[in-house]
């Protein structure tokens, strides 16, 4: 079973989880953080072992979706006796907030951990208005 989160901007609830059926092959959820700011938010998800090779993102109008594979081998001169992680698929599926624009999202992939920062359309940005004095 896979999970659909939806990202909301200034909610107190920042992801709200929904199952989603239909998508077949088994995976893992990384787990995620999100951080906003006035700008926008960033996501940090735990992808260990994943190469930028190994990881597909990508967005559809509002959502989101991060893929990835993890290749964590054995070295040939040994044998493993016992395997939890070895080769692990991650999927993770976001809803986007209207508020976020999409066509800017960036992302970066470091020590196994995906930074994703999506900024906030113009018109949802704050600013500053100036006060005309007579």
């Amino acid at each position: 079973m896979n999970d659909v989160d939806t990202v909301r901007p200034n909610t107190p609830s920042t992801i709200t989880r929904k199952d989603r059926p239909g998508y077949g092959e088994a995976a893992l959820t990384p787990p995620v953080d999100v951080v906003e700011d006035a700008t926008g938010i960033t996501l940090y998800a735990d992808l260990p072992g994943v190469s930028k090779e190994k990881l597909h993102l990508q967005v559809e109008s509002d959502t989101l979706t991060i893929d990835a594979e993890s290749d964590l081998s054995v070295p040939k001169d040994l044998q493993s006796s016992h395997t939890e992680v070895g080769l692990a698929r991650f999927r993770r599926v976001f809803t986007l907030s209207k508020e976020l624009d999409t066509e800017k999202v960036s992302a970066e992939l470091a020590r196994g951990v995906l930074t994703l920062r999506i900024p906030k359309v113009a018109q949802a940005q704050p600013r500053r208005i100036e006060i005309a004095v007579n």
